[in-house]
Order: structure tokens, then sequence, then C-alpha cells
């Protein structure tokens, strides 16, 4: 059972409940997600973070409000987590100006820039050289903010893994590299990708700390990337923290998940990262029953509104075709 002990002094018993209702409204954004691009109504390609929800939110809820992340191609979560607002995300996803990036951007490259979310990526492991460079200039310019880099486990195997982590820990940047291991690249089992077992043993190769949590408790990322980002905000360097987990979902909406049996995802949807904290919320005495219903019936009710806001927001017209090509 998932223990309160050790949280990071920046979080208090009382955000406890605030994160519970963000790992609700991930999962119903992607629930809808899902289910409005089985109807033809979003397009494109989507890759959805069902079952890691405590990954996002715990790395994210140890920061500060300066501090920036760069995500994946499996971003909604992180954008959630960074107070991304859901409205314009859904929009995003529908392809309506209202989004992000104007409906044009979609599932892959959402930014808010205004919140230290410095983009999610449709490139594997397209985040390592954003995050990197923006910890150089936060140590240059002597700014004090840190960067969470969050990449897949196959993105550990991309050349440019290894390029950002050497130069972070030559030159002791202010960077986390978050590894949201979920067992699975596109088809294949990360443990048949890479001949460790862990992806923060890489760590020790470049002389800064590794180190591997459970990445369906919220409050074991939490301590983990918390110490890890201590350490990066007071000149320490780099780390890598691997947070095992598991994506319910295939990689993307054209999976169908053969590789993988019906035992195993049912092994892991008993260890669901919500149900896990609603229950030690509510052992604890932080929370009744009638309370986490409530917060979970807010975030449903929050999600559906993001779809009528996005249904009812208008679509690009050929003559913002040409606009936003480039600054």
């Amino acid at each position: 059972m998932t223990q309160l002990v050790n949280l990071p002094p920046r979080v208090k018993e009382t955000d406890l409940t605030g994160l519970l209702k963000q790992m609700w409204l991930i999962r119903y954004f992607e629930e809808k997600v899902d289910e409005f691009f089985a109807k033809g109504m979003i397009h494109g390609t989507t890759h959805l973070a069902v079952g890691q929800e405590a990954s996002a939110v715990g790395s994210i809820a140890v920061l500060e409000d300066r501090d920036k992340i760069t995500s994946t191609h499996r971003g909604h979560g992180h954008c959630i987590a960074k107070g991304a607002e859901v409205n314009r995300m859904m929009a995003e996803l529908f392809g309506r100006t209202t989004g992000y990036c104007k409906g044009k951007g979609g599932s892959m490259h959402i930014a808010d820039v205004e919140k230290g979310n410095l983009g999610a990526n449709g490139i594997v492991g397209g985040g390592f050289s954003i995050a990197t460079g923006a910890a150089l200039t936060s140590q240059m310019k002597k700014q004090g903010y840190v960067v969470l880099c969050f990449f897949g486990d196959g993105a550990s195997n991309e050349g440019s893994f290894h390029e950002a982590v050497n130069l972070a820990s030559i030159w002791k940047l202010p960077v986390v590299f978050i590894c949201e291991n979920n067992q699975y690249g596109m088809s294949g089992p990360a443990k048949e990708m890479m001949n460790v077992e862990d992806v923060a043993q890489r760590a020790e190769a470049y002389g800064i700390s590794g180190k591997v949590v459970d990445g369906n408790d919220v409050f074991d990322v939490m301590n983990g990337v918390g110490e890890a980002v201590d350490r990066a905000r007071n000149g320490e360097g780099p780390s890598i923290v691997e947070a095992k987990t598991y994506r319910w979902k295939g990689h993307s909406k054209s999976d169908a998940k053969k590789y993988r049996t019906r035992e195993e995802e049912q092994e892991w949807r008993a260890k669901d990262p919500i149900a896990r904290l609603r229950d030690v919320l509510i052992e604890k005495g932080l929370l009744t029953e009638e309370a986490a219903d409530e917060i979970k019936a807010e975030a449903k009710k929050e999600i559906e509104d993001s779809v009528e806001f996005a249904k009812d927001s208008p679509m690009p017209t050929i003559d913002d075709l040409m606009e936003d090509i480039y600054a």
C-alpha cells in the first residue's frame, strides 16, 4: 500500500486532493479523446497515457511555477499537470481555432510557454535537446529554474538521449530526465530493446544520479523527482529518474496490442494509480468517500464542458493557411 511518508517539503497534505483531481482530469480527457477519435471527430493520430497519470502529476507537483518541462508524443497528461487549459487542449485536438495551436498542431504539438510547458513533440527523443538548451539558458542567465524532460523507454535508445545526458552531466545543467517506462515501444517490450534492466542504470556511465520509482505511486514519484529537482536547483547537475508504469491502451490508435496478454493487462490495471491515491487519502482521513466522488464528478464535468467548447469553436478557414508559419 502507498504510504504518506517523506513528502517533499513544498508539498503539503492539503495539496493532495488537488493531485487526485488532476489525475482524474487526465483520465477523463484521454477517454474522451479515445471516444471522439473512434467517431472520426478527431483526426491525425493520438497516443493515450491512460494508466500513467501518477508519473506526470507526481513529477510536476514538486516544481515551482518558474520551472519548465518538455513533453512527448504521449503528452496530454504532462500538459494538464503543468496547468494547461483543457478547453484549449480539446479544441486543438478537434482542429478548432481556439486550440493552443489554432487547430493546426493537433495532439503532438501542444505547448503553453506561459505555463512553462515548452511543448509536446512528435519526434521520438525530440525533447532532449530542447530541455538541455533551456537548462543551459537557466544556468547562464542565473534564472534559477529547473527543467523536467519527459521521455519514454524507447527514446532512451536514441542518440539524442546520450548526447543530451552527456552534455548536461559535463556542465552540471539543472535538468531532470524522467523516463516513463511503460514497458513497451510501438510493438516490442522494452526488455528486448536494451541490455540493462533499468534505463536509470545508464546514469552511471555519465557520473550522475539514477533512480527507479514506482510510476503508479504518486508519492514515490514525488519523492524521487523532488530529490532530483533539489539537486539540480542546488547546482549539483542532472539526474535520471525512471518511473515504472504501464499504458493501458495501445501505442497509438493503430496499435491492436497483439504483443501482450490479457493477464498482464489485468495485473497492471489492478495497480491503477488513481485508485491507489484515492484509497490512501481516505485511509489517512484526508478525504471522505463522498468528497472523493465529488472530485471525480467535477473532473468529469470539466472534460465534458471542454468537449462542448471544442464543438462550438470555429474551424480554421483557408485564409488562416499561411499564418503562423514562422515567427
